[in-house]
């Protein structure tokens, strides 16, 4: 059964970091283009970024370009995301997905979601 366990978030002072984890069970990781989007009430969910099969190819969408770095091991069926210099701005649920093609800013071409992680920075 595929699942996406995401973990990590938390509450954090504005400037500070948090690292979100995403471990995959069901499938192989490295079969996959893997990415983190955002959500925050009453809004669509946003692109945050994505990275490809080795992990050599990374690509971000405007809200963490400079201070997200998305990342993975496959050998540990896990990706992560790296947060620094937080801003209240980046207060959200923070979702890992598995795509399975087409444009990959698009939530669209994701079929695989986890249940999210809150992030809360604080002023």
């Amino acid at each position: 059964q595929v699942q996406l366990v995401e973990s990590g978030g938390g509450v954090v002072q504005a400037g500070g970091s948090l690292k979100l984890s995403c471990v995959a069970y069901g499938f192989r990781l490295e079969d996959y283009v893997m990415a983190w989007f955002r959500q925050v009430p009453g809004m669509e969910r946003q692109f945050v970024a994505n990275v490809y099969w080795s992990g050599t190819s990374t690509h971000y969408g405007d809200i963490g370009k400079g201070r997200f770095t998305i990342s993975r091991v496959n050998a540990k069926n896990t990706v992560y995301l790296q947060m620094d210099s937080l801003t209240p701005e980046d207060t959200a649920v923070y979702y890992c997905a598995r795509s399975y093609g087409g444009n990959l800013i698009m939530s669209s071409s994701y079929d695989y979601w986890g249940q999210g992680t809150q992030v809360t920075v604080s002023s």
